[in-house]
């Protein structure tokens, strides 16, 4: 239930984003009757994201499809829209936030969810027609119409935003090219055993990769033709897409004097298990904040879809007064031709691990684990073997040593090991 800060004034939450509109709809759902004040600067309403990376640019769905609720559902929920407006700054002192054409509104609670955007890169040729980035609904559906001419792609990045966007234009029936800098697909968050599976699979759908290469500029006038690699040659390209990760929104934070961790320290707004932040009455959710992690004893970031959702209802609970400690096993999911994939746990960068395979992956369905040195699972996925998650899930939350022999062995129930 919401305490006696209800009837004291109104939650703002800045970023009209799934963490946000998640709040908000969890701000209702227990029982806060104040006002809540949702704004974004997309005109768009709120919206998930994975259906853009996904059916709509197989040409599946509308952009509309991804959207959370209709505008009638704002408004029986009472919940003021201020959407194509953005917070330019936050004063904790004074509790209101100040908008772009410089009105202020007043706060009791303040939840920070401005997600992250897109990494650019700084090559020549970088703002040629035809160079593509995939993060909001208008890019989405950008892209999916111009699958539709069936262009020559180039991807530049083999992560998981990469290898959506490859997976889709092969379906489309476009000419593929993916441009890594590193040794093979998802390296840097699957390790290179597991990444060149993904490769491998790909490799088999007719996707080409050049691993080991940067790109130096694009080519063209006016418009892309051209991808310029490392070396010096160039990958005839009608259309590019750029997939070379995000950054967390955290200036308005920071401007404001909330603690930000720095760049080497995964960069994101400083929050408890709470999700408060530094300062009183602040709060964080989605792509933006990192948080102590209860289960797993150190600060965590996580980017994907169900940590905004998960993120947005425990800020939107703490933020009522409820005992709030978010211990949620990070969790993701990706669809890639025929594969289907869900991912649970986290694997700190620097870490060293064991990987164990579960099941053959070349029958197209196996289980991957990612085991420390005290033989703990950090993580673990499963490739079109469903059901497998929650037993995942249960082990990363267990903490006890497991036997790499037993859970390789699929005689064995992961409730056994």
């Amino acid at each position: 239930m919401a305490d006696a800060a209800q009837d004291s004034g109104q939650i703002v939450i800045v970023g009209a984003s799934l963490a946000g509109a998640t709040a908000a709809e969890t701000l209702r759902k227990d029982g806060w009757s104040g006002g809540i004040v949702l704004i974004g600067s997309e005109q768009a309403l709120p919206y998930e994201r994975p259906p853009l990376s996904k059916d709509v640019l197989l040409g599946k769905a509308e952009t509309g499809s991804a959207q959370l609720h209709d505008q009638q559902w704002y408004d029986d929920n009472t919940i003021e829209l201020r959407l194509g407006a953005t917070v330019t700054a936050i004063d904790p002192a004074a509790h209101t936030v100040t908008l772009d054409d410089g009105s202020q509104v007043p706060y009791a609670k303040l939840l920070i969810a401005t997600g992250s955007r897109v990494r650019k890169l700084d090559v020549p040729g970088a703002d040629l027609e035809g160079v593509h980035y995939l993060r909001t609904a208008e890019e989405s559906q950008a892209l999916t119409d111009a699958y539709a001419a069936k262009p020559r792609v180039v991807v530049v990045g083999a992560g998981w935003i990469g290898l959506e966007a490859a997976s889709a234009a092969r379906e489309r029936g476009c000419e593929v090219t993916v441009v890594e800098p590193q040794s093979t697909a998802l390296a840097a968050v699957l390790g290179e055993e597991i990444g060149e599976l993904f490769a491998e699979f790909h490799r088999q759908h007719g996707v080409q990769f050049r691993f080991g290469t940067g790109v130096e500029g694009f080519e063209g006038t006016g418009k892309v033709t051209g991808v310029r690699i490392s070396g010096g040659e160039v990958l005839p390209a009608d259309l590019v897409i750029v997939g070379v990760g995000v950054r967390p929104n955290t200036e308005l934070a920071e401007e404001a004097g909330i603690e930000v961790a720095t760049p080497e320290n995964d960069s994101g707004i400083v929050a408890g298990a709470d999700l408060q932040t530094s300062v009183a009455d602040v709060y964080a959710a989605g792509d933006v904040v990192r948080w102590d992690h209860p289960l797993f004893n150190r600060p965590v970031r996580v980017e994907h879809w169900q940590n905004a959702k998960d993120t947005g209802a425990a800020a939107a609970k703490a933020m009522l007064g409820q005992d709030v400690a978010h211990d949620a096993v990070p969790f993701f999911f990706t669809d890639q031709f025929d594969l289907g994939m869900e991912y649970a746990g986290d694997v700190p960068r620097g870490t060293s691990y064991q990987v164990v395979l579960r099941g053959d992956p070349k029958s197209g369905a196996y289980v991957a684990f990612w085991l420390d040195d005290d033989r703990h699972v950090l993580a673990g996925m499963h490739v079109n073997t469903w059901g497998a998650i929650d037993a995942v899930r249960d082990l990363i939350r267990s903490g006890k040593q497991v036997d790499p022999a037993r859970l390789s062995d699929t005689s064995v129930e992961l409730s056994e090991v």
